[in-house]
């Protein structure tokens, strides 16, 4: 006899949590990186990536919005980011976000590159005296890796990376992040 074999959905693998990122976060960026996390499984990728995050604290975090230069700009990098799940970002669909930057952990679910970004933003708030990440902490280290995918957003939306990277740690978060 004969048993015919199941077909399986194409359908991407879910993203699952990193506990050890994930536990030292404000209540606020537990839910960028939530959003993060439905983007990456909506738009079909197995990973949470740099623009993900990038895309989840824009929508999210006004201080974020206020880093930029004014709405127009905040409006670009939106609409680039918006773009990514209709064509622009679809050849990085499938593929693995790697910047060159070697993170120190390696995380289930993550991009090595959104990795390092957070290892970037959890030493931003650490040098602050600060356990918690803030949402201008991730940004501030998304801008300042030129290889990741959040970067080439904002590139295309007109943003001198570097320059928000430089602006960001002259100027520490203008809220008092939450211990809790």
């Amino acid at each position: 006899m004969h048993l015919p074999i199941p077909r399986v959905p194409a359908v991407p693998a879910p993203v699952p949590a990193a506990p050890d990122l994930e536990a030292r976060l404000t209540d606020e960026m537990a839910s960028v990186v939530a959003g993060a996390r439905r983007r990456a499984l909506r738009d079909g990728d197995r990973q949470i990536d740099t623009a993900h995050l990038l895309h989840s604290l824009m929508e999210t975090d006004p201080e974020v919005r206020s880093a930029f230069d004014g709405a127009p700009q905040v409006a670009r990098v939106l609409g680039y980011l918006v773009q990514r799940s209709i064509g622009y970002g679809l050849r990085w669909q499938g593929s693995v976000e790697d910047s060159g930057a070697l993170p120190l952990l390696t995380q289930p679910g993550w991009s090595p590159a959104a990795v390092t970004a957070m290892e970037g933003a959890l030493a931003r708030a650490g040098a602050r005296g600060e356990i918690r990440v803030g949402g201008t902490d991730l940004l501030a280290a998304l801008a300042a890796d030129p290889e990741c995918r959040a970067v080439e957003v904002l590139d295309h939306a007109g943003v001198d990376a570097g320059e928000l990277a430089a602006r960001l740690v002259e100027a520490p978060p203008s809220r008092q992040v939450s211990q809790g």
